[in-house]
């Protein structure tokens, strides 16, 4: 079961969009190979505004991936591509569907 996770909202500088797209695109052999990373996201929001989300079965695998490579090249990106830091989040995952799981058994205890 995941109960943690990461939202990273990322607001790219003006003209910068494809190259956010790569740049996110590019990082997600990296995440396949983070064995603490259950699943990785890649999303455009919309304009300029983009996030990452991810899931975790523990805070173990969230603070690895948080000190990995994927967090690394993001922040040294930052001041080339985004209008500002990436705001990093942690969440707290109340419920989840997932392939493979069995229907109302994966909602999490509070």
């Amino acid at each position: 079961m995941n109960k943690f996770g990461l939202l990273v909202i990322l607001d790219a500088k003006p003209g910068k969009e494809k190259e956010v797209e790569a740049f996110l695109k590019s990082a997600q052999p990296l995440a396949e190979k983070e064995e603490g990373t259950t699943t990785w996201f890649a999303i455009h929001i919309g304009s300029q505004r983009y996030a990452i989300f991810d899931t975790f079965a523990d805070e173990k695998g969230r603070e690895t991936h948080l000190n990995g490579e994927i967090a690394k090249n993001l922040f040294s990106k930052a001041m080339e591509l985004f209008e500002s830091e990436p705001e990093v989040h942690n969440v707290t995952i109340l419920a989840e569907k997932v392939p493979g799981a069995q229907q109302g058994a994966r909602a999490h205890a509070s």
